[in-house]
């Protein structure tokens, strides 16, 4: 047994794709950290200068110039990576890491509107990519770090590992669920988020709700709206898609 787990479980190759994907997480959340601590920072001088609302269309004009000049395909944001775990072959250029960054963070600075998760998806599936192309992985080993990259940047800005790889198994399916990468998505989602809380960072907390006391019939009740809102959640996602 100990042979058999030894010749057909630990192999070279799979030490290589551990040691990469670990690698890859702690990269993806020093980056993040980055991220976060730089939106804290323009956010409070945002406040601080209100009349900076003034040169948003001026930071629009300067991000469309930045991504038609450096860019190349990185404007196609989070589709291309997805595209390229799908169906590889186009690549995802290195470029779009920091472009992204000083998109959303310039955004910010001047009170635009800008979430978080795309820039997450993109620092995660850009710098994955750049390591998948440096060690040269091919076919699932190549899908695998990309989808853990994308975890641990989901999970890395927003501080919750498990929805990070939940997020990347359950945005990268077509017709079905890639349980399969379940596990090296997680362990991307919770190194990179170790990584980000390592360089000190902060995530938003939000208030705590408490469920009402009730008796068992309530609950149950209370199980069945729930499970009517995530049903008609998902009716109109697919609808949406």
């Amino acid at each position: 047994m100990r042979a058999f787990f030894t010749r057909s479980f630990v192999t070279p190759a799979r030490i290589r794709f551990v040691l990469a994907l670990l690698a890859m997480a702690l990269a993806v959340g020093t980056a993040c950290a980055g991220f976060l601590w730089s939106l804290d920072a323009v956010t409070r001088l945002r406040f601080a200068a209100p009349w900076l609302l003034y040169g948003l269309p001026l930071c629009g004009l300067a991000v469309a110039w930045l991504y038609r000049r450096f860019g190349a395909r990185a404007e196609g944001g989070n589709n291309l990576i997805l595209d390229e775990i799908h169906e590889p072959g186009g690549g995802v250029p290195l470029a779009m890491a920091p472009l992204v960054l000083i998109g959303t963070v310039a955004t910010h600075l001047f009170g635009g509107s800008a979430g978080r998760e795309g820039t997450a998806v993109q620092l995660g599936g850009s710098l994955a990519h750049g390591l998948v192309d440096r060690l040269g992985l091919a076919g699932k080993a190549r899908r695998l770090l990309l989808m853990g990259g994308v975890a641990a940047g989901f999970g890395a800005v927003f501080g919750t590992p498990l929805a990070g790889a939940v997020f990347a198994i359950e945005v990268l399916a077509l017709g079905g669920l890639d349980l399969a990468a379940l596990v090296p998505c997680l362990v991307a989602a919770l190194v990179g988020d170790f990584g980000c809380r390592l360089w000190g960072a902060h995530h938003t907390l939000y208030p705590h709700i408490s469920l009402p006391q009730t008796d068992l019939a309530g609950f149950a009740a209370l199980l069945a709206k729930a499970a009517l809102l995530g049903l008609a959640s998902g009716v109109v996602a697919r609808l949406f898609a």
